[in-house]
Formats: C-alpha cells, structure tokens, sequence
C-alpha cells in the first residue's frame, strides 16, 4: 500500500476539468472523497432564484389567501445526459481509488437510475469486500407521481480503501431521537440512538438561509454526518464534483482541510459568494 504524501492544501477550490486535478494528486493523500456527480437524468437541471412580495394581483397564493406577486433574479442550469455514464464516470473512480489513503473512505452519491450499475464498478475498483454500506438518504418533498411508488430518496455507496483499517468516528456522530422513547426506557431516550443507513432528512429549503441557488445542492446535516464519522481534524476531504460546495462548507465547521474541484463556471461564483470572507484559495487549472 502506497504511504500517504501530505498535500499542503488547507481550503482550496479548483475551477477545471477533474479528472486532470485528480491525475495531478500523489497516491494516497486524500483521508475522504465525497461525490455527488451529475446523476444522468437526462434532463437540464435547473433553479431559478425567486423573489417574493406582497402584492394584490400577485400571481401566487400563500398561508390565508394572502397573494404575492413573484420577480426571477437570475437561474444557474447545467446538462445532466451522458452517452456512456460509465465510461464518463470510470477513470475518475480509479483516481479516486488510487488518491485515497490507506485508512480511507470514499462515498459516492447517485440515484435510483444508475446506482445499481455504478456499484458494480465500484466493486471491481475498490473490491466488493471493501464495500460497508448503502445509505438511503429520504427526503419528503416535492410533487408526487400518480403512475408509481414517487421516488423520495436517494443512495449514498459507502467503500473503504481496507476494510480492516478504516476511520469511524462512531462516539462523535450526532444522535438522533428514538420513535418510541418510552420503549427504549429513559436513559436511553435522552441519549437518543445512532443513525441507520437511512436517513431522514430535509433538502435544502428552497426559502432558507442555507440555499445558494445551485440546481443540486445538498443539505449541510448530510454532509456533517459523513465527514463527522469518516474524518478527524487536519484531515484533507476531497469532492471533484463540488457543486455549490457544501462539502467544503461542512469541513470548514469541522476543522478539516479541503478541496473542492468543479468544471461549471457558475459553480464556483456560486462557491466564490458562498466563501466570501473566508480563506479559501481559488485556482484555475487550464
């Protein structure tokens, strides 16, 4: 097993294709990799940035039939179709592989649609026996469809580097109330329990202060939850797929050194207003 190079990163966002930053890395320098590629839907993602007034010819009605008139302030967008999602997605599986270190842990978040195809390569790249765990993120909104179970989830593929060696941080991880906490009796309720593989939690309120506009943002808490049990401070966690980078943003509040990699410009002014005051590095690659 190769031994881990120290990289002198402390926040960095890198604006650039990733699989030549990947390329670019030492073997085993990474503690965690946490992705969230396009999830291949075929389909324009897209989110446009509201703002809301009262107004008596609005065109929208709110709590009581108080109605309230709607300006867009601008959308981000970004094509989410591949011909081949495998063979997009292939050779930067195997730069992860090879970047991560001997105690490492990869995550690797996807839908419904491709996950299934997706952990067969995984298997065949990180071994099936270094395989710990499908998570089941659930959410509850958005509208219903009427033609199927509506999808109201998505998959988290957790792999290890050693599944003898890895890092979880099981005593720091934020425990959730019990169901029925007069069943598990007092000391317990109060303790509260240790989350499953599925998780409940909300996305990203589209009218909160943590939402930045980006099409597929995910929620600080899931975030906080991976690199709370799959790092300790000084740590360097890596998301080469960095979105609006809420990935970087929980590893700031955590203590850990990141860095983040997206080739979509408005990504990084996304990530640029969302750092604004903080000391995080901003590099162009090519």
């Amino acid at each position: 097993m190769p031994a881990r190079r120290k990289l002198a990163v402390k926040a960095r966002v890198v604006h650039g294709d990733n699989l030549a930053v990947l390329r670019s890395l030492p073997d085993a320098s990474v503690n965690l990799i946490y992705i969230d590629p396009p999830f291949n839907t075929g389909k324009k993602q897209a989110r446009s940035r509201l703002r809301t007034e009262r107004s008596q010819q609005g065109d929208r009605v709110g709590f009581g039939g108080r109605r309230y008139a709607t300006t867009v302030l601008g959308s981000r967008a970004f094509d989410d179709a591949f011909d081949d999602y495998l063979e997009f997605l292939e050779p930067r599986l195997r730069e992860a592989h090879r970047v991560l270190a001997a105690d490492g842990s990869f995550y690797f978040h996807v839908d419904y649609r491709e996950v299934h195809y997706c952990k067969v390569l995984l298997d065949e790249i990180f071994g099936r026996q270094n395989f710990l765990n499908e998570i089941i993120w659930a959410y509850d909104y958005g509208g219903r469809s009427k033609d199927r179970w509506p999808a109201k989830h998505d998959n988290i593929l957790l792999y290890v580097k050693d599944n003898k060696r890895y890092t979880f941080n099981v005593e720091d991880i934020e425990r959730i109330p019990y169901m029925a906490p007069a069943l598990a009796g007092e000391a317990k309720a109060a303790r509260g329990k240790l989350p499953t593989d599925t998780w409940w939690h909300t996305i990203v309120s589209p009218t909160g202060k943590e939402k930045t506009g980006y099409p597929t943002q995910k929620p600080l808490g899931i975030l906080r939850r991976i690199i709370t049990a799959s790092s300790n401070p000084g740590d360097l966690v890596l998301d080469f797929f960095a979105g609006s980078g809420t990935t970087g943003a929980a590893a700031l509040e955590l203590g850990r050194r990141f860095l983040l990699v997206d080739s979509n410009k408005e990504a990084i002014e996304v990530m640029k207003e969302r750092f604004k005051g903080q000391a995080v590095e901003f590099v162009e690659n090519g």
